[in-house]
């Protein structure tokens, strides 16, 4: 759909187990992952604000497309992850939007991820059953 002979600007983004690679073309607002249209890719409507919140805090909506590759993770994860990248290359886009991003806490890394498994237990936390008698 895209070729790299175009100017964009690049971010990547990750949350939990997903990285996005995103890149930022000059256009109408379009929006593909994985080649899927977001409606395709997406069923919630909450993954689509969650994807455009970047540019609802900048007040550029309408003005980029989104190319994204992402992989690992479920769907909430890959969309935290698409909006990491999109804040990410809206910076290189211009520096101007760091201050919106930074209070928005878009340009923040999540850092939370799945605990460990510990030995003795059945997961993270979960001990095996006990039983007086």
């Amino acid at each position: 759909m895209y070729t790299s002979a175009k100017p964009y600007f690049y971010g990547t983004g990750r949350r939990k187990k997903s990285v996005a690679r995103v890149r930022l073309y000059p256009g109408t607002g379009a929006v593909t992952i994985n080649g899927r249209d977001i409606d395709a890719y997406f069923g919630l409507a909450t993954m689509k604000l969650i994807v455009n919140q970047p540019f609802a805090v900048t007040e550029t909506i309408g003005k980029f497309d989104i190319v994204a590759n992402v992989n690992g993770g479920g769907f909430s994860g890959q969309a935290g992850a698409i909006r990491h990248g999109v804040a990410r290359a809206l910076l290189t886009a211009d520096e101007a939007y760091k201050p919106l991003l930074k209070k928005a806490g878009l340009l923040t890394r999540d850092p939370r991820m799945k605990e460990r498994k510990k030995y003795g237990l059945k997961a993270a936390r979960r001990a095996p059953q006990f039983s007086k008698r």
